[in-house]
């Protein structure tokens, strides 16, 4: 039986919100947890947007965090489509889109993050598009699906993770696509120079065209629909189709207003958090995209967006909720499906931040590990193709040590003596 005594609201109905939720009840909390979010979905995962349900490989309940029933059986307070609209953080409150008030004794907040826009003239068209949320995937899966019927040009702005991935699934349609990306390469600041080429190379081979060094500066259309692009090189390209896919900014703005710490655009931005998740507020937490971490091995501030920090944040927070002792030191990690390319990165290594990096197997065949070097300690690792490593790439960049760049990079040499 819940007891009403206690109550523990979460704003976010994303990852990071329902793995709280879980986490609570799995650690024996008997109060009341209402879980506040505004999409009219249930919870789900992020992932399968731009790879397996976006591709047609998976379908849309594959998703999903829990079944629906779930929530009642584990007596989580679920209420979808709602935005919660102010913070009163002196009453303990938040303020519902109806008018409801919903008072907690500690609150998470899990808002995400949100896609970045196009300021360009033309973005209103019907044929412009973004990929956050499930509603984005299930439209924008049917758009790949005609385009690939019917012979249509999918233009992406930018040569992230999500426009490779959205690249790769509308290829596997039968669409046409160009990626415009003001860098020199793809990924080039997660990856640097020295490994965007590999992407350009998967992507050239699979019938992608890649114009890097511009900017979209004009979407052009006719009665709504999309005809072509113009570029800041003067150039104007056909598309029926476009995707922007230039980044995502925190959701902050509850925090904001309510006078929450914030973390310097500099260190990426988001609510400022200690090792255990907590805001400047002792009351309040936050996980998941939104969360920008004082991040304890690391020794720097670090806001990260990717699947792996929603899903084990969102638990760290939940138990730091309940007065358990919380250092949230998790390497950062992520992976990426594009066609027969499967990849792990771990790590943290941001441009001018390494030294060196070191290839150990074929990059030519796409079998290989990569890892980011400074003063001889591994930063981060990147495996393409190679599998079952992740556990010992971490434990390389957490154990801190200075290695031998070339037994770093001597197949014969395993890793696990590296560490």
């Amino acid at each position: 039986m819940v007891d009403a005594h206690r109550t523990f609201v979460i704003v976010g109905g994303g990852l990071a919100g329902a793995k709280a939720a879980e986490t609570l009840r799995a650690e024996g909390f008997s109060g009341r947890v209402i879980l506040l979010g505004d999409e009219r979905d249930h919870p789900y995962e992020r992932p399968p947007l731009s790879k397996g349900y976006l591709s047609g490989k998976e379908d849309r309940d594959s998703v999903f965090v829990h079944e629906t029933a779930w929530y009642a059986g584990a007596d989580i307070e679920l209420h979808l489509g709602q935005p919660v609209t102010s913070l009163d953080r002196e009453a303990r409150a938040v303020q519902l889109g109806d008018g409801t008030v919903v008072h907690y004794d500690k609150l998470l907040l899990a808002t995400g993050a949100e896609p970045r826009r196009l300021h360009v003239p033309g973005t209103d068209l019907a044929g412009v598009h973004h990929l956050r949320r499930l509603a984005h995937a299930d439209r924008l899966r049917n758009v790949l699906a005609a385009l690939g019927r019917d012979n249509g040009h999918l233009v992406i702005a930018g040569a992230g993770w999500i426009g490779l991935e959205v690249a790769a699934a509308a290829r596997g349609y039968g669409a046409e696509v160009t990626v415009m990306e003001p860098e020199p390469t793809p990924l080039h600041q997660v990856v640097g120079p020295e490994l965007g080429q590999i992407f350009t190379d998967l992507h050239s081979d699979h019938g992608v065209r890649f114009h890097f060094g511009v900017r979209l500066t004009e979407i052009i259309g006719q009665d709504g629909l999309v005809l072509a692009v113009r570029t800041d090189d003067g150039e104007e390209h056909p598309a029926h189709d476009v995707l922007a896919a230039i980044g995502a900014a925190p959701r902050t703005a509850l925090a904001e207003t309510s006078g929450l710490a914030m973390a310097p655009r500099a260190d990426g931005g988001g609510i400022a958090v200690d090792a255990s998740l907590r805001t400047s507020d002792p009351h309040i937490f936050a996980a998941g995209d939104v969360a920008n971490v004082d991040h304890p091995l690391l020794g720097a501030r670090l806001r990260v967006e990717h699947w792996a920090n929603a899903l084990n944040s969102g638990p760290a927070a939940a138990r730091a909720m309940l007065g358990q002792e919380v250092s949230y030191d998790r390497v950062p990690y992520f992976f990426s499906d594009q066609y027969d390319l499967g990849l792990e990165y771990s790590g943290w290594a941001p441009p001018g931040s390494y030294d060196q990096v070191v290839i150990r197997g074929d990059a030519g065949k796409r079998e290989f590990i990569a890892f980011w070097l400074k003063d001889r300690r591994v930063l981060a690792g990147m495996n393409v193709n190679v599998w079952d490593v992740t556990e010992t790439v971490q434990g390389l960049i957490r154990s801190g040590r200075q290695i031998d760049p070339d037994a770093l990079a001597d197949p014969s040499v395993p890793l696990e003596t590296l560490s």
